[in-house]
Protein backbone atom coordinates (compact mmCIF):
# COMPACT_ATOMS: atom_id res chain seq x y z
CA UNK A 1 0.00 0.00 0.00
CA UNK A 2 2.63 2.69 0.69
CA UNK A 3 4.95 1.43 -2.74
CA UNK A 4 1.15 2.53 -4.26
CA UNK A 5 0.81 5.84 -2.21
CA UNK A 6 4.40 6.81 -3.23
CA UNK A 7 4.17 6.13 -6.65
CA UNK A 8 0.89 8.03 -6.88
CA UNK A 9 2.19 11.46 -5.45
CA UNK A 10 5.19 10.88 -7.89
CA UNK A 11 3.10 10.58 -10.89
CA UNK A 12 0.92 14.03 -9.23
CA UNK A 13 4.08 16.11 -8.84
CA UNK A 14 4.93 14.88 -11.85
CA UNK A 15 1.94 16.53 -13.67
CA UNK A 16 2.36 19.39 -11.76
CA UNK A 17 5.69 19.90 -12.97
CA UNK A 18 4.98 19.30 -16.38
CA UNK A 19 1.43 21.19 -16.88
CA UNK A 20 2.01 24.89 -17.66
CA UNK A 21 -0.01 27.13 -15.85
CA UNK A 22 -2.55 28.75 -18.01
CA UNK A 23 -4.55 29.88 -15.18
CA UNK A 24 -1.64 31.87 -13.92
CA UNK A 25 -3.04 34.75 -11.49
CA UNK A 26 -0.58 36.51 -10.30
CA UNK A 27 3.02 38.58 -11.05
CA UNK A 28 5.70 39.44 -9.37
CA UNK A 29 8.20 42.17 -10.30
CA UNK A 30 10.20 42.90 -11.79
CA UNK A 31 8.09 41.90 -14.42
CA UNK A 32 8.72 38.53 -16.30
CA UNK A 33 10.00 39.17 -20.39
CA UNK A 34 12.70 38.83 -22.09
CA UNK A 35 14.67 41.90 -21.57
CA UNK A 36 16.94 42.63 -24.93
CA UNK A 37 20.70 43.36 -24.60
CA UNK A 38 21.45 46.78 -24.38
CA UNK A 39 24.16 48.52 -25.66
CA UNK A 40 23.28 52.11 -24.20
CA UNK A 41 27.02 52.33 -23.52
CA UNK A 42 29.35 49.63 -24.44
CA UNK A 43 31.35 48.53 -21.33
CA UNK A 44 34.78 46.60 -22.32
CA UNK A 45 32.55 44.01 -24.13
CA UNK A 46 30.84 42.88 -21.55
CA UNK A 47 26.97 42.60 -22.82
CA UNK A 48 24.03 43.27 -20.37
CA UNK A 49 20.30 43.20 -20.48
CA UNK A 50 18.45 46.08 -19.28
CA UNK A 51 14.74 47.61 -19.55
CA UNK A 52 14.61 51.61 -19.05
CA UNK A 53 11.93 53.88 -19.49
CA UNK A 54 8.67 51.81 -19.01
CA UNK A 55 5.73 52.57 -21.08
CA UNK A 56 2.75 50.35 -20.80
CA UNK A 57 -0.41 51.53 -23.22
CA UNK A 58 -3.81 50.02 -23.17
CA UNK A 59 -4.97 49.98 -27.01
CA UNK A 60 -8.62 48.70 -27.62
CA UNK A 61 -8.14 46.58 -24.35
CA UNK A 62 -4.80 44.89 -25.18
CA UNK A 63 -1.51 46.30 -23.89
CA UNK A 64 1.63 47.35 -25.11
CA UNK A 65 5.68 47.86 -23.25
CA UNK A 66 7.84 49.96 -24.71
CA UNK A 67 11.56 50.74 -23.52
CA UNK A 68 14.64 52.35 -24.13
CA UNK A 69 16.91 50.46 -26.75
CA UNK A 70 14.90 47.36 -27.38
CA UNK A 71 14.24 46.85 -31.37
CA UNK A 72 10.96 46.31 -30.91
CA UNK A 73 7.92 46.53 -28.24
CA UNK A 74 6.17 43.77 -26.35
CA UNK A 75 2.39 42.83 -26.62
CA UNK A 76 0.27 41.26 -24.09
CA UNK A 77 -3.55 40.36 -23.35
CA UNK A 78 -3.70 39.93 -19.32
CA UNK A 79 -0.43 41.68 -18.30
CA UNK A 80 1.66 38.61 -17.33
CA UNK A 81 2.59 36.72 -20.66
CA UNK A 82 3.74 39.30 -23.14
CA UNK A 83 5.13 38.41 -26.45
CA UNK A 84 7.59 40.87 -28.02
CA UNK A 85 7.16 42.15 -31.50
CA UNK A 86 10.02 43.34 -34.10
CA UNK A 87 8.06 45.96 -36.21
CA UNK A 88 7.95 46.17 -39.84
CA UNK A 89 9.90 49.58 -39.74
CA UNK A 90 11.39 51.47 -36.96
CA UNK A 91 13.33 55.30 -36.84
CA UNK A 92 16.55 55.85 -37.62
CA UNK A 93 18.13 54.67 -34.82
CA UNK A 94 16.85 52.49 -31.64
CA UNK A 95 14.15 53.80 -29.56
CA UNK A 96 15.70 55.68 -26.10
CA UNK A 97 12.49 56.46 -23.51
CA UNK A 98 9.81 56.33 -26.23
CA UNK A 99 6.55 58.22 -26.21
CA UNK A 100 3.32 55.99 -27.07
CA UNK A 101 -0.30 56.97 -26.55
CA UNK A 102 -3.63 55.12 -27.93
CA UNK A 103 -6.77 56.93 -29.47
CA UNK A 104 -9.74 55.11 -30.58
CA UNK A 105 -8.38 52.93 -33.37
CA UNK A 106 -4.95 54.06 -33.12
CA UNK A 107 -1.47 53.45 -31.79
CA UNK A 108 1.09 56.63 -31.91
CA UNK A 109 5.27 56.35 -31.21
CA UNK A 110 7.66 58.59 -30.95
CA UNK A 111 10.96 58.66 -29.86
CA UNK A 112 13.22 60.73 -27.52
CA UNK A 113 15.35 62.79 -30.01
CA UNK A 114 17.46 66.29 -30.43
CA UNK A 115 17.64 65.81 -33.99
CA UNK A 116 13.85 65.78 -36.91
CA UNK A 117 12.15 62.68 -36.15
CA UNK A 118 9.28 61.41 -37.27
CA UNK A 119 6.01 59.91 -34.97
CA UNK A 120 4.96 56.79 -35.85
CA UNK A 121 1.50 54.88 -35.81
CA UNK A 122 -0.25 52.08 -36.13
CA UNK A 123 -3.58 50.63 -36.61
CA UNK A 124 -2.41 46.76 -36.25
CA UNK A 125 0.60 47.06 -33.50
CA UNK A 126 -0.37 43.34 -32.55
CA UNK A 127 1.26 42.89 -35.93
CA UNK A 128 4.40 44.76 -36.18
CA UNK A 129 2.64 47.16 -38.48
CA UNK A 130 3.98 51.05 -38.14
CA UNK A 131 3.89 53.45 -40.11
CA UNK A 132 4.57 57.66 -40.48
CA UNK A 133 2.09 59.84 -39.52
CA UNK A 134 4.63 62.44 -39.89
CA UNK A 135 8.11 62.63 -41.33
CA UNK A 136 9.76 65.06 -38.51
CA UNK A 137 9.00 67.42 -35.76
CA UNK A 138 10.96 70.78 -36.10
CA UNK A 139 14.14 71.24 -34.55
CA UNK A 140 13.95 72.61 -31.32
CA UNK A 141 17.00 75.18 -29.68
CA UNK A 142 20.17 72.51 -28.80
CA UNK A 143 19.86 70.67 -25.38
CA UNK A 144 15.85 71.64 -25.15
CA UNK A 145 14.47 68.25 -26.64
CA UNK A 146 12.08 66.63 -26.98
CA UNK A 147 14.26 64.23 -25.12
CA UNK A 148 12.03 61.55 -22.74
CA UNK A 149 8.58 62.62 -24.49
CA UNK A 150 5.14 62.05 -22.93
CA UNK A 151 2.15 62.78 -25.85
CA UNK A 152 -1.31 63.45 -24.14
CA UNK A 153 -4.47 63.87 -25.81
CA UNK A 154 -7.38 65.32 -23.71
CA UNK A 155 -10.91 64.10 -25.24
CA UNK A 156 -12.65 66.83 -23.63
CA UNK A 157 -10.71 69.26 -25.02
CA UNK A 158 -10.31 67.66 -28.37
CA UNK A 159 -6.39 68.82 -28.21
CA UNK A 160 -3.32 67.23 -28.33
CA UNK A 161 -0.33 67.43 -26.30
CA UNK A 162 3.73 66.59 -25.69
CA UNK A 163 5.78 66.89 -22.58
CA UNK A 164 9.37 66.14 -21.99
CA UNK A 165 13.10 66.94 -20.26
CA UNK A 166 15.72 64.87 -19.22
CA UNK A 167 17.80 67.09 -17.48
CA UNK A 168 19.87 68.84 -14.30
CA UNK A 169 19.75 72.06 -16.01
CA UNK A 170 16.52 72.35 -17.73
CA UNK A 171 12.69 71.67 -16.54
CA UNK A 172 9.90 69.62 -18.11
CA UNK A 173 8.40 71.10 -20.96
CA UNK A 174 4.69 71.32 -22.72
CA UNK A 175 3.74 72.32 -25.88
CA UNK A 176 0.23 71.75 -27.22
CA UNK A 177 0.25 69.61 -31.07
CA UNK A 178 -1.65 70.71 -33.72
CA UNK A 179 -3.46 67.42 -35.24
CA UNK A 180 -4.71 69.24 -38.40
CA UNK A 181 -0.87 69.72 -39.37
CA UNK A 182 0.35 65.77 -38.01
CA UNK A 183 1.08 66.97 -34.89
CA UNK A 184 3.39 69.55 -35.42
CA UNK A 185 4.06 72.07 -32.54
CA UNK A 186 0.76 74.17 -32.19
CA UNK A 187 2.53 76.56 -29.93
CA UNK A 188 5.82 77.63 -28.62
CA UNK A 189 7.09 75.33 -26.13
CA UNK A 190 7.45 76.54 -22.25
CA UNK A 191 8.98 75.21 -19.24
CA UNK A 192 6.30 73.59 -16.46
CA UNK A 193 8.00 72.10 -13.61
CA UNK A 194 11.56 72.75 -12.32
CA UNK A 195 13.18 70.45 -9.33
CA UNK A 196 13.37 72.01 -5.92
CA UNK A 197 15.75 69.65 -3.97
CA UNK A 198 16.08 72.82 -1.29
CA UNK A 199 12.47 71.95 0.07
CA UNK A 200 11.57 68.52 -1.21
CA UNK A 201 13.79 66.25 0.79
CA UNK A 202 13.28 63.46 -1.89
CA UNK A 203 14.42 65.29 -4.50
CA UNK A 204 17.51 64.96 -3.44
CA UNK A 205 20.33 63.28 -5.49
CA UNK A 206 22.40 60.24 -4.23
CA UNK A 207 21.24 57.07 -2.02
CA UNK A 208 19.01 57.77 0.43
CA UNK A 209 19.29 61.11 -0.91
CA UNK A 210 23.08 61.51 0.88
CA UNK A 211 24.66 63.59 -2.44
CA UNK A 212 24.84 66.99 -3.27
CA UNK A 213 24.98 66.77 -6.70
CA UNK A 214 22.29 68.59 -8.66
CA UNK A 215 19.63 66.35 -9.08
CA UNK A 216 17.95 65.00 -12.44
CA UNK A 217 14.10 64.87 -13.62
CA UNK A 218 13.11 63.54 -16.47
CA UNK A 219 9.92 60.80 -17.35
CA UNK A 220 7.07 63.38 -17.76
CA UNK A 221 3.99 61.80 -18.14
CA UNK A 222 0.22 63.08 -17.89
CA UNK A 223 -2.88 61.43 -16.46
CA UNK A 224 -5.81 63.56 -16.00
CA UNK A 225 -8.31 62.37 -13.48
CA UNK A 226 -11.91 63.92 -12.05
CA UNK A 227 -11.18 66.96 -14.12
CA UNK A 228 -7.33 67.66 -12.53
CA UNK A 229 -4.42 67.29 -14.55
CA UNK A 230 -1.43 65.15 -12.68
CA UNK A 231 1.74 65.65 -14.42
CA UNK A 232 4.33 63.33 -13.58
CA UNK A 233 8.28 63.23 -13.62
CA UNK A 234 10.94 61.24 -12.15
CA UNK A 235 14.04 62.50 -9.81
CA UNK A 236 15.83 62.70 -8.68
CA UNK A 237 18.47 59.69 -10.57
CA UNK A 238 17.87 56.46 -11.96
CA UNK A 239 21.24 55.06 -10.40
CA UNK A 240 19.69 55.14 -7.12
CA UNK A 241 17.62 53.33 -4.65
CA UNK A 242 15.55 56.49 -4.35
CA UNK A 243 14.91 56.76 -7.77
CA UNK A 244 10.87 58.08 -7.81
CA UNK A 245 7.95 59.64 -9.44
CA UNK A 246 6.78 62.59 -8.15
CA UNK A 247 3.48 64.81 -9.67
CA UNK A 248 2.37 68.68 -9.75
CA UNK A 249 -1.47 69.69 -10.75
CA UNK A 250 -2.80 71.39 -12.34
CA UNK A 251 -6.33 72.53 -13.86
CA UNK A 252 -5.19 72.65 -17.52
CA UNK A 253 -3.08 70.79 -19.87
CA UNK A 254 0.11 73.31 -19.91
CA UNK A 255 -0.76 74.42 -16.20
CA UNK A 256 0.14 76.52 -14.30
CA UNK A 257 1.05 73.48 -11.66
CA UNK A 258 1.37 73.02 -8.09
CA UNK A 259 3.24 70.88 -6.48
CA UNK A 260 1.93 67.80 -4.90
CA UNK A 261 2.39 67.90 -0.98
CA UNK A 262 2.12 64.17 -0.61
CA UNK A 263 4.89 63.38 -3.18
CA UNK A 264 7.02 61.33 -4.28
CA UNK A 265 3.66 59.21 -5.34
CA UNK A 266 5.55 56.10 -6.17
CA UNK A 267 8.70 55.51 -3.84
CA UNK A 268 10.67 51.97 -3.00
CA UNK A 269 14.05 52.94 -1.44
CA UNK A 270 14.15 49.06 0.25
CA UNK A 271 13.68 45.43 -0.59
CA UNK A 272 15.16 43.18 -3.46
CA UNK A 273 14.14 45.84 -6.31
CA UNK A 274 14.54 49.62 -5.40
CA UNK A 275 13.81 52.10 -7.48
CA UNK A 276 10.39 53.04 -9.02
CA UNK A 277 10.88 56.22 -11.02
CA UNK A 278 10.49 57.24 -14.59
CA UNK A 279 7.74 55.03 -15.87
CA UNK A 280 3.95 55.97 -16.80
CA UNK A 281 0.73 55.68 -15.76
CA UNK A 282 -2.38 53.41 -17.57
CA UNK A 283 -5.40 51.84 -16.44
CA UNK A 284 -5.93 47.90 -16.83
CA UNK A 285 -9.53 46.26 -18.44
CA UNK A 286 -11.12 46.80 -15.04
CA UNK A 287 -10.33 50.57 -14.96
CA UNK A 288 -7.52 50.09 -12.22
CA UNK A 289 -4.36 52.49 -12.24
CA UNK A 290 -0.93 51.30 -12.61
CA UNK A 291 2.41 53.01 -12.09
CA UNK A 292 5.72 51.79 -14.20
CA UNK A 293 8.84 52.30 -12.70
CA UNK A 294 12.42 51.29 -13.72
CA UNK A 295 14.24 49.33 -10.65
CA UNK A 296 18.18 49.48 -10.51
CA UNK A 297 20.03 46.53 -11.32
CA UNK A 298 23.17 47.94 -12.23
CA UNK A 299 25.62 44.68 -12.53
CA UNK A 300 27.41 45.84 -15.62
CA UNK A 301 26.92 49.25 -15.90
CA UNK A 302 25.57 51.75 -13.78
CA UNK A 303 22.22 52.18 -15.80
CA UNK A 304 21.21 48.61 -15.85
CA UNK A 305 17.83 48.02 -15.13
CA UNK A 306 14.18 46.09 -15.40
CA UNK A 307 10.79 46.91 -15.29
CA UNK A 308 8.13 47.26 -12.91
CA UNK A 309 4.65 48.13 -12.46
CA UNK A 310 2.47 48.84 -8.98
CA UNK A 311 -0.98 49.53 -8.51
CA UNK A 312 -2.23 52.74 -8.36
CA UNK A 313 -5.05 54.89 -7.70
CA UNK A 314 -6.87 58.35 -6.21
CA UNK A 315 -8.13 58.43 -3.24
CA UNK A 316 -11.33 60.65 -2.12
CA UNK A 317 -9.58 63.65 -2.19
CA UNK A 318 -8.10 62.86 -5.60
CA UNK A 319 -4.34 62.48 -4.09
CA UNK A 320 -2.82 60.08 -6.51
CA UNK A 321 -0.58 57.14 -4.77
CA UNK A 322 0.98 53.87 -6.25
CA UNK A 323 0.81 51.29 -3.26
CA UNK A 324 4.83 49.91 -3.19
CA UNK A 325 4.42 47.99 -0.13
CA UNK A 326 5.90 44.29 -0.74
CA UNK A 327 5.82 45.75 -4.67
CA UNK A 328 8.65 42.99 -5.01
CA UNK A 329 6.67 39.99 -3.87
CA UNK A 330 3.46 38.35 -5.80
CA UNK A 331 0.50 40.10 -5.99
CA UNK A 332 -2.75 39.33 -8.14
CA UNK A 333 -3.91 40.66 -11.26
CA UNK A 334 -7.03 42.03 -10.73
CA UNK A 335 -10.45 40.62 -12.49
CA UNK A 336 -12.60 43.66 -10.87
CA UNK A 337 -12.16 46.93 -9.95
CA UNK A 338 -10.21 46.91 -6.81
CA UNK A 339 -11.34 49.38 -3.74
CA UNK A 340 -8.48 48.58 -1.11
CA UNK A 341 -5.18 49.66 -1.74
CA UNK A 342 -3.93 46.10 -0.70
CA UNK A 343 -6.57 44.15 -1.53
CA UNK A 344 -4.10 42.71 -4.37
CA UNK A 345 -1.34 41.42 -2.26
CA UNK A 346 -1.63 37.51 -2.47
CA UNK A 347 -0.09 37.46 0.70
CA UNK A 348 2.61 34.83 -0.12
CA UNK A 349 5.91 35.89 2.24
CA UNK A 350 9.38 35.47 1.10
CA UNK A 351 10.42 31.93 2.54
CA UNK A 352 14.00 32.13 1.45
CA UNK A 353 15.76 35.17 2.95
CA UNK A 354 19.48 34.27 4.06
CA UNK A 355 18.05 30.89 4.21
CA UNK A 356 21.68 28.39 3.66
CA UNK A 357 22.79 27.36 -0.24
CA UNK A 358 24.46 24.17 -1.50
CA UNK A 359 25.64 24.10 -4.94
CA UNK A 360 27.14 21.71 -7.50
CA UNK A 361 29.96 23.74 -7.64
CA UNK A 362 31.07 27.49 -7.35
CA UNK A 363 33.38 29.74 -9.41
CA UNK A 364 36.09 31.83 -7.17
CA UNK A 365 34.34 33.69 -4.43
CA UNK A 366 30.54 33.52 -6.16
CA UNK A 367 29.16 31.23 -3.51
CA UNK A 368 25.95 29.38 -3.06
CA UNK A 369 24.60 31.58 -0.18
CA UNK A 370 24.70 35.33 -2.87
CA UNK A 371 21.87 33.43 -4.23
CA UNK A 372 19.35 34.27 -1.04
CA UNK A 373 20.43 37.54 0.10
CA UNK A 374 17.58 39.68 -1.88
CA UNK A 375 20.41 41.96 -3.46
CA UNK A 376 20.44 41.83 -7.38
CA UNK A 377 24.00 43.03 -7.21
CA UNK A 378 25.49 39.87 -5.81
CA UNK A 379 25.18 36.32 -7.33
CA UNK A 380 26.44 32.85 -7.12
CA UNK A 381 28.36 31.91 -10.51
CA UNK A 382 28.56 28.08 -11.08
CA UNK A 383 31.38 26.05 -12.51
CA UNK A 384 30.55 26.13 -15.60
CA UNK A 385 26.86 26.83 -17.53
CA UNK A 386 26.06 23.53 -18.54
CA UNK A 387 22.74 21.53 -17.82
CA UNK A 388 22.54 19.36 -14.72
CA UNK A 389 24.47 22.94 -12.23
CA UNK A 390 22.26 23.04 -9.36
CA UNK A 391 21.23 25.36 -6.36
CA UNK A 392 19.51 23.95 -3.23
CA UNK A 393 18.14 26.54 -0.98
CA UNK A 394 17.14 25.02 2.41
CA UNK A 395 13.94 27.05 4.20
CA UNK A 396 14.78 25.12 7.50
CA UNK A 397 11.70 23.63 8.41
CA UNK A 398 8.65 22.33 6.38
CA UNK A 399 6.92 25.67 4.57
CA UNK A 400 4.07 25.69 1.68
CA UNK A 401 5.59 26.88 -1.46
CA UNK A 402 3.20 28.56 -3.88
CA UNK A 403 5.54 30.75 -6.41
CA UNK A 404 9.38 30.82 -6.83
CA UNK A 405 11.38 33.57 -9.24
CA UNK A 406 14.97 33.39 -10.32
CA UNK A 407 17.44 36.26 -11.52
CA UNK A 408 20.10 35.56 -13.66
CA UNK A 409 23.17 37.81 -13.67
CA UNK A 410 24.71 38.65 -16.81
CA UNK A 411 27.94 37.92 -15.04
CA UNK A 412 31.31 38.54 -17.67
CA UNK A 413 28.86 37.78 -20.67
CA UNK A 414 29.58 38.88 -24.21
CA UNK A 415 25.94 38.59 -26.36
CA UNK A 416 25.48 41.12 -28.43
CA UNK A 417 22.41 39.58 -30.38
CA UNK A 418 18.96 38.81 -28.25
CA UNK A 419 18.46 36.11 -30.94
CA UNK A 420 15.53 34.05 -29.65
CA UNK A 421 17.00 30.73 -31.34
CA UNK A 422 20.07 30.55 -28.84
CA UNK A 423 18.79 33.00 -26.39
CA UNK A 424 16.83 31.14 -23.76
CA UNK A 425 16.59 30.22 -20.68
CA UNK A 426 15.38 26.29 -19.65
CA UNK A 427 15.42 24.78 -16.04
CA UNK A 428 13.89 22.78 -13.35
CA UNK A 429 12.87 23.06 -9.88
CA UNK A 430 12.06 20.50 -7.43
CA UNK A 431 10.93 19.76 -3.83
CA UNK A 432 12.19 17.71 -1.38
CA UNK A 433 11.51 17.26 2.72
CA UNK A 434 14.96 15.68 3.51
CA UNK A 435 17.29 16.49 0.63
CA UNK A 436 17.43 13.14 -0.61
CA UNK A 437 14.52 12.37 -2.61
CA UNK A 438 13.55 14.66 -4.92
CA UNK A 439 9.99 15.72 -6.53
CA UNK A 440 9.66 17.70 -10.23
CA UNK A 441 7.59 20.75 -9.85
CA UNK A 442 8.36 22.90 -12.59
CA UNK A 443 10.14 21.97 -15.87
CA UNK A 444 9.64 24.62 -18.59
CA UNK A 445 11.95 22.76 -21.03
CA UNK A 446 8.80 21.70 -23.11
CA UNK A 447 7.27 25.07 -23.18
CA UNK A 448 8.59 27.61 -26.17
CA UNK A 449 11.75 28.67 -26.10
CA UNK A 450 11.80 32.59 -24.81
CA UNK A 451 14.69 34.06 -22.73
CA UNK A 452 13.97 35.48 -18.73
CA UNK A 453 16.30 36.47 -16.69
CA UNK A 454 13.83 37.40 -14.25
CA UNK A 455 11.51 34.60 -14.52
CA UNK A 456 8.41 34.20 -12.07
CA UNK A 457 6.43 30.56 -11.65
CA UNK A 458 3.39 30.43 -9.81
CA UNK A 459 2.98 26.46 -8.87
CA UNK A 460 -0.62 25.35 -10.37
CA UNK A 461 -0.83 23.92 -6.36
CA UNK A 462 1.10 25.00 -3.20
CA UNK A 463 4.02 22.33 -2.23
CA UNK A 464 4.75 21.43 1.45
CA UNK A 465 8.72 21.11 1.12
CA UNK A 466 11.64 22.02 3.57
CA UNK A 467 14.31 22.25 0.15
CA UNK A 468 13.54 24.05 -3.35
CA UNK A 469 16.16 22.82 -5.60
CA UNK A 470 16.73 24.59 -8.98
CA UNK A 471 18.18 22.77 -12.17
CA UNK A 472 20.08 24.09 -15.04
CA UNK A 473 19.07 22.88 -18.19
CA UNK A 474 20.10 26.18 -21.00
CA UNK A 475 21.31 29.66 -20.05
CA UNK A 476 22.54 31.63 -23.54
CA UNK A 477 25.38 33.66 -21.07
CA UNK A 478 29.29 32.06 -20.85
CA UNK A 479 28.37 31.80 -17.22
CA UNK A 480 25.39 30.25 -15.95
CA UNK A 481 25.28 33.38 -12.79
CA UNK A 482 21.94 33.59 -10.56
CA UNK A 483 21.35 36.61 -8.20
CA UNK A 484 18.39 35.57 -6.19
CA UNK A 485 16.02 32.67 -6.27
CA UNK A 486 13.12 33.95 -4.43
CA UNK A 487 10.66 31.10 -2.81
CA UNK A 488 7.38 32.53 -1.95
CA UNK A 489 4.27 31.21 0.35
CA UNK A 490 3.52 30.46 3.49
CA UNK A 491 4.75 28.97 6.74
CA UNK A 492 3.41 27.43 9.59
CA UNK A 493 4.44 29.22 12.79
CA UNK A 494 3.55 32.40 14.02
CA UNK A 495 3.22 36.26 12.67
CA UNK A 496 5.56 38.76 14.57
CA UNK A 497 4.33 40.58 17.11
CA UNK A 498 3.62 44.17 16.24
CA UNK A 499 7.51 46.33 16.62
CA UNK A 500 7.30 48.16 19.71
CA UNK A 501 8.51 51.50 21.03
CA UNK A 502 8.32 53.19 17.63
CA UNK A 503 9.54 56.99 18.09
CA UNK A 504 9.58 59.47 15.28
CA UNK A 505 11.57 62.86 15.14
CA UNK A 506 11.85 65.20 12.65
CA UNK A 507 15.38 67.15 12.97
CA UNK A 508 15.87 70.52 12.11
CA UNK A 509 16.40 70.14 8.77
CA UNK A 510 12.83 69.36 8.37
CA UNK A 511 13.31 67.42 5.37
CA UNK A 512 14.77 64.57 7.19
CA UNK A 513 13.21 62.59 10.46
CA UNK A 514 14.89 59.80 12.70
CA UNK A 515 12.65 56.39 13.25
CA UNK A 516 13.56 54.22 15.70
CA UNK A 517 11.74 50.98 17.23
CA UNK A 518 12.08 47.80 19.37
CA UNK A 519 12.64 44.50 17.05
CA UNK A 520 10.20 41.88 16.76
CA UNK A 521 11.88 38.36 18.28
CA UNK A 522 10.72 36.18 15.07
CA UNK A 523 10.50 39.58 12.62
CA UNK A 524 12.53 38.91 9.06
CA UNK A 525 11.78 42.60 7.76
CA UNK A 526 9.94 45.96 8.64
CA UNK A 527 7.87 48.31 6.68
CA UNK A 528 7.96 51.80 7.92
CA UNK A 529 4.80 53.65 6.74
CA UNK A 530 4.25 57.35 6.10
CA UNK A 531 1.97 59.43 4.62
CA UNK A 532 0.57 63.16 4.96
CA UNK A 533 -2.15 62.55 7.04
CA UNK A 534 -3.32 59.33 9.76
CA UNK A 535 -5.07 57.63 7.05
CA UNK A 536 -3.05 58.15 3.81
CA UNK A 537 -0.13 56.18 4.81
CA UNK A 538 0.88 55.53 1.27
CA UNK A 539 4.41 55.41 1.53
CA UNK A 540 6.55 52.51 2.53
CA UNK A 541 10.64 52.23 3.64
CA UNK A 542 11.45 48.49 3.81
CA UNK A 543 13.94 47.31 5.84
CA UNK A 544 15.08 43.98 6.97
CA UNK A 545 15.57 42.63 10.71
CA UNK A 546 18.99 42.05 10.54
CA UNK A 547 19.85 45.78 10.23
CA UNK A 548 19.76 48.12 12.71
CA UNK A 549 16.20 49.16 14.04
CA UNK A 550 16.66 52.80 12.62
CA UNK A 551 15.95 54.95 9.92
CA UNK A 552 16.91 58.49 9.18
CA UNK A 553 13.98 59.22 6.49
CA UNK A 554 15.34 61.91 3.84
CA UNK A 555 12.10 62.51 1.86
CA UNK A 556 10.09 64.66 3.39
CA UNK A 557 8.32 68.22 2.15
CA UNK A 558 9.91 71.00 3.89
CA UNK A 559 6.34 72.93 6.05
CA UNK A 560 4.60 69.56 5.19
CA UNK A 561 2.93 67.77 8.43
CA UNK A 562 3.78 63.76 8.68
CA UNK A 563 2.55 60.62 10.03
CA UNK A 564 4.15 57.07 10.44
CA UNK A 565 3.54 53.59 11.26
CA UNK A 566 5.35 50.34 11.42
CA UNK A 567 4.73 47.33 10.43
CA UNK A 568 6.68 44.09 11.18
CA UNK A 569 6.69 40.72 8.53
CA UNK A 570 8.13 37.01 8.54
CA UNK A 571 7.54 33.89 6.73
CA UNK A 572 4.45 33.11 8.35
CA UNK A 573 2.29 37.33 7.07
CA UNK A 574 2.38 40.28 8.42
CA UNK A 575 1.98 41.64 12.40
CA UNK A 576 -0.82 44.28 13.01
CA UNK A 577 0.19 47.88 12.24
CA UNK A 578 1.29 49.65 14.94
CA UNK A 579 -0.25 53.43 16.47
CA UNK A 580 0.28 55.72 13.82
CA UNK A 581 2.25 58.78 15.28
CA UNK A 582 3.18 62.18 14.15
CA UNK A 583 6.43 63.25 13.08
CA UNK A 584 7.10 66.47 15.11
Amino acid sequence: MKKILLVLLCFAFSSLAFAQNSNQKTYCNPVDIGYRYNFEQLNEKISYRSGADPVIINHKNEYYLFVTISGGYWHSKDLINWNYIKPSMWPMEDMCAPAALSVRDTLYLFQSTFEQRPILFSTEPEKGKLQFYNRWLPRLPQYIGPWDPALFYDEELDKWYMYWGSSNVYPIFGAELDKKRNLTYASTYKGLIYLDPKNHGWERFGRDHRDTIKPFTEGAWMTKHSGKYFLQYGAPGTEYNVYANGTYIGDNPLGPFTYAPYNPISYKPGGFLTGAGHGNTFQDNYGNYWNTGTPWIAVNWNFERRVAMFPTGFDTDNQMFANTRFGDFPHFLPTKKWTQKDELFTGWMLLSYKKPCTASSVKDTLVANKATDENPRSFWVSHTNKAGEWLTVDLQSVQEVKALQVNFTDYKSDIFDSNEESVFAQFKFYASNDNKNWQLIYDNSNEPKRDRPNAYVELPQAVKTRYIKYENIHVPMPNLAVSDIRIFGNGTGKVPQTPKNLNVKRQADTRNADITWEKSSNAVGYNILWGIASDKLYQTYQIWADAPSSLELRALTVGQKYFCAIEAFNENGVSVLSEVKEIK
